[in-house]
């Protein structure tokens, strides 16, 4: 009897957790942070926060994975725990804000470097033919795609680690501390460190990535839960080392407000022409993001297509059992928002709307050890129930602040889940007729 080997292994998985996280809002979100926050140790603070939100969710999430290992992600977990149309919703939200917008993003930064480098290519254009290439390449074959996913991940690592040592060596940098200074604690715990946190939480989401293909992950008991705790931990030290980089090397007044935080910072540890070169080196690191948000999203609409006969149709595979209809209609959405929204837009509405669900679903993980306390669980949250209620309250405290300082985001984020409520009941409706 042959063993069918599923095509996703762990470095595979943790190559997809570590090319979802790393990407475009670490090599983005500062010039936004500063607009508010301007002591180095507050600043850097924001990355350890939002590293220590990502790590007690990355804990939650593995004992969820491990004990229902179906792909899908929060969908799955929130049908199961709560009602099918907490999942659908979950669902909703991330085939149209969780994948397609950051894919958005990230094609938007993309654009934005290489713009930087050649002024005449139109940044929007550039972004968008890359997500139409990688959607190509990943619509035929996850063998090749998950190959194509572990070469670039591991570029993506090396030339991060590559540019942080070469910062540190820079001879052009700031006299920095990252001692507190006079006012760090009080930004702290400022509404405006709350608000800069969804910046961080975009940057730092993805760390359930791998959550989203356990159906195709080898020994996803064991393997799921490794891959999301490693990949989490190393990104990061990464986001830490790096941010402080870019800090040491720029000033403050120079990047504020802007999104290629990494331009700048490459112009003066390497100079105009190295500086240019770092930039396209940034692009191609973004490619890798892209793709890794290609792979793992078109997974959970593929579910809710198995789940709601009225929506069949986004379950739809080729022979290699790749759901190329949810990879085609979450790379139009990806397309649609590159050509009509603004980048810090796009940002601030994925890390809240993101932030509602994944809270969500931490707060199912207390509710599932009540209700199938002998549920089979092959790895257990660490730091039970301190690290998911850290979890939660961090991002209450978060999305509080930016509904009272951003109310029109939260407008957007609520009027998409309540328009998903409504195809909910749309397709339950069709589906009930159909059946008589």
């Amino acid at each position: 009897m042959t063993i069918d080997k599923k095509p996703i292994g762990f470095y595979t998985a943790t190559a997809l957790v570590i090319a979802n996280m790393v990407g475009t809002g670490v090599f983005t979100s500062l010039g936004y942070q500063v607009f508010d926050t301007k002591t180095v140790f507050a600043l850097l603070m924001l990355w350890i926060v939002g590293g220590v939100i990502a790590f007690c969710g990355a804990v939650s999430y593995s004992e969820l994975g491990a004990a229902m290992p179906r792909s899908g992600g929060e969908y799955h977990y929130l049908s199961k725990i709560f009602h099918p149309a907490v999942g659908f919703l979950s669902g909703w939200i991330s085939a149209i804000v969780g994948f397609g917008a950051p894919i958005a993003a990230a094609a938007m930064a993309l654009g934005g470097y290489t713009h930087k480098v050649f002024p005449d290519l139109n940044e929007v254009y550039v972004g968008a033919v890359v997500v139409v290439l990688i959607t190509l390449i990943h619509s035929f074959d996850t063998h090749h795609g998950a190959k194509f996913q572990r070469i670039f991940t591991g570029i993506k690592v090396l030339l991060i680690i590559v540019f942080i040592a070469c910062g540190f060596m820079a001879s052009d940098h700031q006299s920095i501390s990252i001692l507190p200074a006079e006012g760090s604690w009080k930004e702290i715990f400022s509404g405006a460190f709350a608000v800069s946190l969804i910046y961080v939480s975009y940057a730092y989401s993805g760390w359930n990535a791998s959550a989203y293909v356990a159906g195709e992950i080898n020994n996803p008991q064991r393997n799921l839960p490794r891959s999301i705790l490693q990949g989490t931990f190393l990104v990061m030290i990464l986001y830490v080392l790096l941010n402080f980089v870019f800090l040491y090397t720029t000033q403050i007044p120079e990047i504020i407000g802007q999104k290629e935080v990494g331009f700048f910072s490459a112009n003066h540890i390497f100079g105009a022409t190295g500086g240019n070169i770092m930039s396209l080196v940034i692009s191609l690191l973004l490619i890798s993001t892209i793709s890794s948000m290609v792979l793992a999203g078109p997974r959970v609409t593929q579910m809710i297509g198995e789940d709601l006969p009225a929506i069949k149709f986004l379950a739809t595979t080729n022979k290699k059992k790749v759901p190329y209809v949810a990879i085609i209609i979450q790379s139009a959405i990806a397309l649609l928002l590159i050509f009509t929204s603004k980048f810090e837009t796009v940002v601030t509405y994925l890390g809240f709307t993101l932030s509602l669900f994944t809270t969500l679903t931490v707060i199912g993980l207390f509710v599932l050890r009540v209700k199938e306390p002998n549920l089979e669980r092959p790895y257990k949250t660490w730091g039970y129930p301190f690290t998911p209620i850290i979890f939660i309250a961090l991002n209450i405290w978060v999305m509080y602040f930016l509904i009272h300082n951003k109310p029109e985001i939260a407008m957007y984020g609520f009027g998409t889940i309540f328009a998903g409520l409504i195809v909910y009941y749309i397709g339950q409706f069709i589906s009930t007729r159909t059946s008589k």
